[in-house]
């Protein structure tokens, strides 16, 4: 019982705080730990990135969902000085399913380190957001196809024009093309004097690398600005001059494609890599902007020679400045699926005790593996309570025997010495080897109260008298195994069922995980863990009761021997006594005497 508690002593020091920091406000409940790690172990990202968007993915692996709101209206991010609150805009949250989508803004992201912050839930009295801007004011348009219809989250207000299928995306929900682009009407934000800045930026995944076809396209007196794709490489066109051919995207599969125009140069990025670039700087345009395929050509004009892209794209944004490197390279590695630039740590509650490791791992473990869980640790009650009872009634049967074979050593040739001692009949009521002695005792009144001889006992009477001890034995070595199958249920059924839980579990994670576009081990490893925790619980169950089992198998055993020598014994005196040979001799040992004393001498 001492180590006993001493492991659990050992388990909550695991799971007590470190020294935690301020609290933010009382009436938040929870906060969870969330870095942007620019460091070599992370994005290795050296330059600043200043003030900037970031993506922040909640799935099962990563966040439980109990005790936030279920629209996530609770949620805050506040700064790792407990003062900041950060801006956040909620584009997906869906508790029921495991997924939230939530964009910050992080005013100052500084190069080569690893900056925390904090998000806070946990307030069912909390209202929305102050609904602040999230992007800065030179994204002209953005958009995260979340929805049924595109949407410009940008505050210009941008709508786009046409019809696109949605479909699973990068980041939550994109738009498949179908052979028609989405337009964007002039209007002043999407201006762009000549030579001016600018930035195309979009998640993209190309089905067929066939032709040349258009993801970005724009037209006004005579002069073209063309970013497409020719049999799968990109490319970057000004008013029919071409970039050289650069890397081919992978068919398929989803890559960050951006173009940046400034200081007349035109680069083309893939994955926050510059793979071509074009030596020329942007005219003048004021008309409207195609996304992936051209403008229907005017009355009397040629139709396009480019064809429509075959694809999806997700979260494209526009930018009348040129965004820098380090930015574009940070919006590829933290919206991907593989994101190295946030990383989420632990939670915490309000009072003070953290989930800490232990509390982590916990918290991390999906509904249905706590099912598993629950039945295995009704399982581990079960075999300690029956381990306990069965080693008590062991014992106790244990001393009651050695009682007895202190008094049966007494007998010698009166059997039946003890038989009417109620005081000792008292005291051996556990005694296994005192209800063989009775039985047999029984056996041998019974006989004599229906007027057979007991002083000379056949040898049939005497088999009789063994086979209702045997049968007497029989039911107290059942009563010694009673409910031990459920130990070995356990010692077998442990496992696998822990094994279910864990596979469940490992189900669960990989699914939210794919649904959430996010595959990096930051975001599996919890999960992970989590799962393995139905697989140990098993485990935990079954070696106790492995060892349980095989100390009272052995136990039992035991008591089954000295009651089988017992019945040998006491067969055995009961024939030295009362068998028919003894009972002949002594018979004629009396006629002899009596003749002896009638001859005279």
């Amino acid at each position: 019982m001492q180590r006993l508690i001493l492991t659990l002593l050992i388990c909550l020091g695991f799971a007590l705080p470190g020294s935690a920091n301020a609290w933010w406000k009382d009436d938040w409940q929870y906060r969870k730990q969330i870095s942007v790690d620019t460091t070599p172990q992370g994005a290795a990202l050296n330059q600043a990135l200043g003030r900037t968007a970031l993506l922040v993915r909640l799935h099962t692996g990563n966040f439980t969902f109990d005790g936030v709101n279920e629209s996530g209206d609770d949620i805050r991010f506040v700064s790792s000085d407990d003062k900041t609150v950060f801006n956040h805009q909620i584009e997906s949250f869906d508790p029921l399913m495991g997924m939230a989508l939530i964009w910050v803004d992080v005013p100052q992201v500084e190069g080569g380190q690893r900056q925390d912050m904090w998000m806070y839930y946990g307030n069912p009295k909390a209202q929305p957001a102050n609904g602040q801007p999230v992007f800065d004011a030179d994204y002209t348009a953005l958009y995260h196809f979340d929805g049924s219809s595109p949407r410009d989250s940008s505050p210009y207000g941008n709508q786009a024009l046409g019809t696109a299928v949605s479909v699973e995306g990068v980041i939550g929900r994109a738009i498949q093309f179908s052979g028609q682009p989405l337009v964007l009407p002039p209007s002043p934000s999407l201006q762009l004097p000549a030579g001016a800045a600018f930035t195309f930026s979009a998640w993209v995944r190309q089905d067929q690398a066939v032709g040349d076809q258009l993801l970005f396209a724009r037209h006004d007196a005579g002069n073209s600005l063309l970013l497409g794709v020719s049999q799968g490489m990109p490319f970057i066109e000004v008013n029919g001059q071409r970039s050289a051919a650069g890397q081919v995207l992978s068919p398929g599969q989803w890559q960050h494609v951006a173009l940046l125009g400034e200081g007349g140069k035109l680069s083309l990025l893939v994955d926050g890599r510059e793979v071509t670039s074009l030596a020329s700087s942007l005219p003048a345009f004021n008309a409207g902007i195609a996304i992936g395929g051209d403008l229907a050509p005017a009355q009397g004009q040629p139709a396009s020679a480019f064809a429509p892209f075959v694809g999806a794209m997700d979260e494209l944004r526009l930018s009348r400045i040129a965004r820098s490197l380090p930015v574009l390279q940070a919006d590829a590695l933290a919206q991907g699926a593989e994101s190295r630039l946030v990383v989420y740590g632990v939670d915490e509650e309000q009072s003070g005790f953290g989930f800490g490791s232990l509390g982590f791992l916990l918290n991390a473990v999906p509904v249905d593996a706590w099912v598993i869980i629950a039945v295995l640790v009704l399982m581990m009650i079960q075999s300690w309570i029956i381990m306990l009872r069965k080693n008590r009634t062991l014992n106790r049967v244990v001393a009651a025997n050695d009682q007895f074979r202190e008094q049966f050593a007494l007998v010698g040739t009166r059997l039946e010495m003890f038989a009417d001692d109620a005081g000792l009949a008292q005291r051996l009521e556990h005694s296994s080897l005192w209800r063989l002695y009775q039985v047999a005792v029984k056996e041998i009144r019974t006989r004599r109260a229906q007027g057979a001889d007991t002083s000379s006992v056949s040898a049939a009477t005497i088999e009789a008298i063994r086979c209702s001890m045997d049968g007497v034995r029989t039911r107290e070595n059942q009563a010694l195994g009673a409910k031990l199958s459920s130990l070995s249920n356990a010692i077998a059924g442990g496992p696998y069922i822990g094994l279910l839980g864990t596979v469940l579990g490992i189900m669960v994670v990989f699914l939210g995980t794919a649904m959430a576009g996010d595959v990096n081990i930051n975001a599996i490893a919890p999960g992970m863990a989590a799962a393995l925790l139905a697989t140990a619980m098993g485990l935990f169950v079954a070696i106790p009761a492995l060892f349980g089992y095989n100390r009272l198998i052995t136990r039992n055993k035991e008591v089954s021997a000295d009651m089988r020598v017992f019945v040998d014994e006491f067969i055995t005196r009961l024939a030295e006594l009362h068998g028919e040979g003894q009972a002949g001799e002594a018979g004629h040992r009396r006629a002899g005497q009596a003749v002896n004393t009638s001859v005279p001498a």
